[in-house]
C-alpha cells in the first residue's frame, strides 16, 4: 500500500473500493497517532472523524464543494486527504501547518474555524451567495453534538429551516465536546442514538427495497414517507424534522459502505439535508477511547503507553484558581461555579465533585453562562465564570447589558490570557483588557504569581460589582507577591525609566530592569496589578520620579492597560512607551518564539528601551 504521502488526494479517493476505503482508514489513524505522539495536537476527535472525512471527499467534489468544519480542531484527516500529509511534522508548530482551516494554507479550507458552533451560519452565508451568483456546487457544514449546545447552531438552523436553501448539515454525534456533554439535546440525541425500534425498522425497510428488482421514484417516495412517518410515531418527535430539514440517521459514523450510500442519496436532495452520524471519539487507539478528554487536546507522548512527553512540572494557574475557589466555597455557600463545557479544562473539576449541587456547566454557550450568572447574583449569590480568554469574547454584549449595566457582583476567572502557544489566532487571550477596560462598573486585576491570584479572589469577593481577574495558561510563577490587594506595588523605584508591568509579564520586566541598570540606566518596576480602576496617584508620582515610563502587558497595545495609562498622563512632563501585540492576530508557536518574534522577550525589550532613550537624548 502506497504511504500517504505518496496519493494525489483527494483524487485517488475516487477510484478506490470500499475496502481500499477502510484500509486506509487504519493507515490514517496509524498516520494520526505516529504524528500527534511528536507534535502535540487535537488527537481524540480526529481519529473519530477518519471514515467520515474520508467518505465526505470521496462523494463531493472538493473544493468546488464547500466542506465548513465546525471548530476546526478535528480537520487533521481532510488536511492528509487535500494534499498536506508530508507537512504533519509542522503541525502546531512556529512558521508550520495550522492546527486549524486556514484559507490561506489551502484552496479546500473554505473558511477559518476556530470556535464552537458557528459551521452552519457558514454554510448557510455560503449557499445563499452560491444561489445568488448562480452556482450549483454543494454546501454542507460538518458540527459535532458538543457545538450544537452553542445557541448560535440554534439561530442557524431556524433560519435555514425556514429559508429551504439547498444544504446538507452533518451531525458527528460523539456524545463529547471536550468532556462528556450536558444539556437536553445531547439527551435528545442519546435517544435518537439509542432507537433500536427505528433502527430495525430502517434495517428491514432497506433491506425490502433491495430485493425489489426495479423501483420508481414514486415508489421510492412513498417509502420514505412511510420511513419519516414512523420515525416521528418512534422517536417521539423528530426535532430536526419540524425544523425543515430532511433527517437521515443514526448511521454508523464508522462503516464507509453507509456512509457514501447515505451521503451520495442526500447531496442531490432539494431543501436542508441533516445526516446524523455516530462516531466514537478517539476510535482505533485505545488509549485515546478509554480517555478521550486526555486526548482531546495533548502535548507530545509515548504512543505505546500514551503517558505524556516532556510536560512542565508544577501547579497551573487553573489548578490554583479551582482549589482556591473549593477552599473559599467551604466558608462561603453564596459560591457557585459555572462553566461552559470546561469544567476541567478551567480547574473546576475539583470543585465539581465537592459541590456539585453549586456547579453548574451550561455547556458551549458563553453568553447564556454570563447571563446565567448575572440572575444568580440577583438573588444573592456570588457566581464565578471560569472560561477562556478568547471564549469569553463571545458573552461581550451580555457582560454590558446583563452584568456591569446593573452592576452585578459576577466574577470572571479569564483563563488562557495572553499568548496560549500552539493553537494560534483563534485562542490567543490577547484582547480581554481591551473589550473590558472600557465597560463601566468593570474592576480588572491581573495577578504576577500564584499567591497573588489568591489575593485577588479573595479581594473580588468583597467587591459590590463586577469583577474579572485574568491569569496565563502554565505553571505558576513564584514572585512572592504577597502584598495586600489596594492597588499597584512599586517594587523598585528609578530615574531613568519606570517599567509598569502587568500580570505574569512582571517576571520579564524585573529582568529587563536588572540589564538596564547593567548598563548604566537606572530602571524601576511597579506591578500594576488593578488595571481598571487605574492606580491614577501612584501612576503620577511614578511620572515626578523617572524620565520615561514603559508599560508591559501580554494583551494588544490598542486599547490596553498601556494606552489608558498614556492617557491619563498626557498633561504630565514624562515620556511613555507601551510596549505589548501589534495590531494584528498573532500566529502559532511557542510562546517563547512568538514573544522572541514580536520584541516581548527580555533582551528585545532591554534593547528596544535602550534605543528608545538614546533616540530621545
Amino acid at each position: 500500500m502506497k504511504k500517504l504521502t505518496e496519493y494525489t488526494f483527494p483524487q485517488d479517493l475516487k477510484n478506490m473500493s470500499i475496502k481500499d476505503m477502510e484500509l486506509l482508514s487504519y493507515q490514517i489513524r496509524e498516520f494520526l497517532v505516529d504524528k500527534v505522539s511528536k507534535t502535540g495536537g487535537h488527537l481524540a476527535s480526529n481519529l473519530g472523524v477518519v471514515e467520515l472525512t474520508v467518505a465526505l471527499h470521496r462523494v463531493f467534489d472538493t473544493p468546488e464543494d464547500k466542506l465548513i468544519w465546525d471548530v476546526g480542531h478535528q480537520t487533521y484527516v481532510h488536511k492528509i486527504l487535500t494534499g498536506r500529509a508530508d507537512e504533519f511534522t509542522t503541525l502546531r508548530q512556529f512558521g508550520g501547518m495550522s492546527g486549524f482551516p486556514k484559507v490561506k494554507e489551502s484552496p479546500y479550507d473554505v473558511f477559518d474555524t476556530g470556535h464552537s458552533s458557528t459551521s452552519i451560519s457558514i454554510a448557510a452565508g455560503i449557499a445563499a451567495a452560491r444561489d445568488l451568483a448562480g452556482e450549483k456546487h454543494h454546501v454542507a457544514a460538518i458540527i459535532g453534538d458538543g457545538s450544537l449546545t452553542g445557541g448560535i447552531a440554534y439561530e442557524a438552523l431556524n433560519n435555514v429551516g425556514d429559508s429551504h436553501s439547498d444544504m446538507i448539515v452533518i451531525l458527528n454525534d460523539n456524545g463529547m465536546s471536550i468532556e462528556p456533554n450536558t444539556g437536553s439535546m445531547p439527551a435528545h440525541l442519546s435517544k435518537l442514538r439509542s432507537s433500536e425500534k427505528y433502527a430495525d425498522f430502517k434495517k428491514k425497510l432497506k433491506n425490502t427495497v433491495g430485493r425489489i428488482p426495479a423501483v420508481g421514484d414514486a415508489a421510492v417516495n412513498g417509502l420514505i414517507h412511510i420511513r419519516d412517518t414512523v420515525k416521528y410515531a418512534m422517536l417521539e418527535g423528530a426535532l430536526f424534522e419540524s425544523l425543515g430539514f430532511k433527517y437521515f440517521g443514526p448511521i454508523d459514523g464508522h462503516n464507509i459502505e453507509e456512509l457514501t450510500e447515505t451521503l451520495e442519496m442526500v447531496k442531490d436532495l432539494s431543501g436542508p439535508v441533516l445526516v446524523h452520524v455516530v462516531t466514537q471519539k478517539g476510535k482505533g487507539y485505545k488509549n485515546a477511547e478509554n480517555n478521550p478528554s486526555k486526548f482531546h487536546g495533548t502535548g507530545p507522548f509515548d504512543p505505546s503507553t500514551g503517558a505524556a512527553l516532556g510536560k512542565s512540572k508544577g501547579e497551573s494557574y487553573s489548578a490554583v484558581f479551582g482549589n482556591k475557589l473549593s477552599e473559599m466555597a467551604e466558608t462561603n455557600d453564596k459560591i457557585v461555579a459555572i462553566s461552559a463545557a470546561m469544567l476541567d479544562g478551567t480547574g473546576l473539576g475539583g470543585f465539581a465533585k465537592k459541590y456539585p449541587d453549586r456547579t453548574f456547566d451550561v455547556g458551549i454557550a458563553e453568553g447564556h453562562a454570563v447571563t446565567f450568572a448575572a440572575g444568580m447574583a440577583t438573588k444573592g449569590f456570588r457566581p464565578v465564570f471560569a472560561v477562556y480568554s478568547t471564549f469569553l469574547q463571545r458573552g461581550y454584549d451580555q457582560i454590558v447589558e446583563d452584568v456591569c449595566l446593573q452592576n452585578l457582583p459576577v466574577i470572571f476567572g479569564i483563563d488562557r490570557a495572553g499568548i496560549v502557544g500552539a493553537d494560534g489566532e483563534t485562542h490567543h487571550g490577547i484582547f480581554d483588557i481591551s473589550y473590558l477596560n472600557h465597560i463601566p462598573n468593570m474592576t480588572i486585576l491581573a495577578p504576577a504569581d500564584a499567591d497573588e491570584l489568591e489575593m485577588m479572589m479573595e479581594y473580588a469577593m468583597t467587591l459590590d460589582g463586577p469583577c474579572s481577574i485574568r491569569y496565563p495558561r502554565g505553571v505558576v510563577h513564584k514572585l512572592n507577591m504577597t502584598s495586600e490587594i489596594n492597588g499597584s506595588l512599586t517594587l523598585k523605584e528609578g530615574t531613568d525609566v519606570e517599567i509598569w508591568s502587568v500580570g505574569t509579564m512582571l517576571e520579564t520586566s524585573l529582568n529587563v530592569a536588572e540589564k538596564l541598570n547593567e548598563k548604566g540606566i537606572s530602571a524601576g518596576v511597579v506591578n500594576a496589578r488593578i488595571l481598571k480602576p487605574l492606580d491614577i496617584n501612584e501612576l503620577k508620582k511614578s511620572a515626578e520620579r523617572t524620565k520615561l515610563i514603559v508599560t508591559v502587558e501580554d494583551n494588544v497595545i490598542s486599547g490596553g492597560f498601556g494606552q489608558e495609562a498614556a492617557a491619563v498622563l498626557s498633561d504630565d512632563d514624562v515620556r511613555i512607551l507601551n510596549l505589548g501585540w501589534p495590531d494584528t492576530f498573532i500566529e502559532h508557536g511557542t510562546t517563547a518564539e512568538l514573544y522572541d518574534k514580536f520584541g516581548l522577550d527580555a533582551d528585545s525589550i532591554t534593547e528596544r528601551i535602550c534605543d528608545y532613550i538614546e533616540k530621545q537624548t
